[in-house]
Order: C-alpha cells, then sequence, then structure tokens
C-alpha cells in the first residue's frame, strides 16, 4: 500500500479499514475503544481530506493520524477512567492463565508511546525511519526504546523470549 493513491475518502477507508482496526485493537487493548479510535482518526483525515488526498502516502497519513489520536488520549488519561460493573455479568476464567500468554495483555504492560512503538515497527513491519517520523522521535532513540520495550516484554513474558 506505500505510496498507493486513492481517488475518494470512502475508497481509503475500504482499503484501509480492516488494518487500521487490528492496528488499533493492538494499540487500545480493547475492541471497542478501537473502534472509536479508527472513526476518531478517519474523522480528522475526512476534515483534512485535501491534504490527506494529496500525500505521498495516504494510507501512511491516516495511519500517523491514527497513532497520534492514541498517544494524546493516553495523555489525557492519565487521570483513569473508572468503569462501573456492578450489576454486569463477569465472564469465566480462562482454562490457564499462567499458559495464556496474551499478546494484549503483553502490550498493555507498557507505556502507550512505547506501545506504538512496537505496534508500528513489528506488527504494521514499518522501518525505523518512518516510525520515528511517526512518533515524532530521532531514529536513535526509537530504535532504543523498541530494544528497551522489548526487554521489557520479555522481563514480564518470558515465554517472548524463547520465540525471538
Amino acid at each position: 500500500m506505500t505510496g498507493t493513491r486513492v481517488g475518494s475518502f470512502e475508497e481509503l477507508v475500504t482499503m484501509t479499514g480492516d488494518r487500521m482496526l487490528r492496528t488499533a485493537v493492538l494499540l487500545t487493548g480493547d475492541r471497542h475503544e478501537a473502534e472509536d479510535l479508527v472513526q476518531s482518526a478517519y474523522a480528522q483525515a475526512f476534515a483534512r481530506w485535501r491534504l490527506v488526498a494529496q500525500a505521498e502516502n495516504p494510507v501512511a497519513y491516516v495511519r500517523t493520524i491514527l497513532t497520534r489520536v492514541f498517544l494524546a488520549d493516553r495523555r489525557r488519561r492519565r487521570v483513569g477512567e473508572v468503569a462501573w460493573t456492578a450489576g454486569t455479568d463477569v465472564a469465566a476464567a480462562p482454562v490457564d492463565p499462567a499458559l495464556r500468554l496474551s499478546l494484549l495483555d503483553a502490550l498493555a504492560t507498557l507505556s502507550a508511546q512505547d506501545r506504538a512503538l512496537l505496534v508500528l515497527r513489528y506488527f504494521e513491519d514499518l522501518p525505523y525511519p518512518e516510525v520515528a517520523d511517526q512518533l515524532g522521535l530521532s531514529h536513535a532513540a526509537c530504535r532504543t526504546r523498541a530494544s528497551r520495550a522489548l526487554a521489557r516484554l520479555r522481563l514480564h513474558f518470558p515465554d517472548l523470549a524463547d520465540q525471538a
């Protein structure tokens, strides 16, 4: 999709919707928050459609919007939200939680910026320079943060070290 030109906003959404949603789920750890994140990113892209359509890579432009909306939202939420759970059904516990390493659980242990960095670098398979540009980091800082974030994941989730 690199350098792909799009004719209309609808075409862009059709072409990138599933991928953006998967990326957003990895960033947020929650399907509903991910849907809201994607909707916010597309709303901003629609508001700036002339700039997006003229961009060298409209998909990267929207992905950058998605990442920045996520990081801005996390900065605003430093004072956490409290979920109201009274009267709701609670799902049964997994059969063996020690054996069920969840990617979302692993990513949830990281800061929002480190999570975004790993998702962009390893899930989206973007090169370090592009990830650094999207996150507003230097190339060296991007590599260093990625290395340290992976080390923290491996510390908390030793099963990941075996697969590296």
